[in-house]
C-alpha cells in the first residue's frame, strides 16, 4: 500500500488526547488518538473583500513515547504542526469492502509556550489571559536588554 505524506499546520486540538495502551509485538505500546483542526482563511472574490474560513479535522493516530508525551502536554485547544502519512485502511466485511483511511502522526511541534501549555492543563485557563500576560513578559524582556528585541507571540491561528 502507498503512503501519502500529509502535512497539518496551525492546527488547535478539537479536544483532550486519547491514550491507551495496546498489546504489541514487544508487550504493551503507548497509542494516542488526537483531533486536529485547522482554519483556512480564503478572499472571496466580491468586492467587499470579506474572507471565508473553511475548516479542515483531520484524526491522527500516535505511537509510543510520542504517543505518552502528547498526552501529558497537549490538551484542548493547544496548537500543533503535525507531519504524518495518509494509509489506505480497506478491507472486507460480511464480503463487502469497507473503504477507510488512517492518518499517522510521524512528527508534531508543539507551537504553545509552556506557559500556555500548563494554564490549558492546569483547569483551562482562558489562552488569551495567558497570551497578555506573554506579552507583558516578552516586552519587559526586550527593555531590559535591548540588542535582543523580542516580540510576543502570536497565536498560530492568527495569521491572515
Amino acid at each position: 500500500m502507498a503512503n501519502v505524506q500529509v502535512i497539518q499546520r496551525h492546527a488547535h486540538l478539537a479536544g483532550a488526547v486519547k491514550l491507551e495502551f495496546v498489546n504489541g509485538r514487544d508487550g504493551q505500546v503507548a497509542k494516542a488518538v488526537l483531533t486536529a483542526i485547522s482554519n483556512t482563511r480564503r478572499a472571496n472574490r466580491d468586492p467587499a473583500g470579506t474572507r471565508e474560513e473553511e475548516a479542515t479535522a483531520i484524526q491522527w493516530t500516535l505511537w509510543g513515547k510520542q504517543a505518552e508525551n502528547a498526552a501529558a502536554y497537549l490538551g484542548k485547544g493547544s496548537h500543533v504542526n503535525i507531519v504524518g502519512r495518509l494509509r489506505n485502511n480497506n478491507f472486507e466485511k460480511d464480503g463487502e469492502t469497507v473503504y477507510g483511511m488512517a492518518f499517522t502522526a510521524e512528527d508534531i511541534d508543539y507551537l504553545d509556550s509552556r506557559a500556555e501549555s500548563e494554564a490549558r492543563r492546569n483547569g483551562g485557563a482562558d489562552a488569551e489571559g495567558v497570551n497578555r500576560s506573554a506579552e507583558r513578559v516578552s516586552t519587559a524582556a526586550s527593555n531590559r536588554n535591548p540588542r535582543k528585541p523580542r516580540t510576543a507571540r502570536q497565536p498560530a491561528h492568527a495569521d491572515a
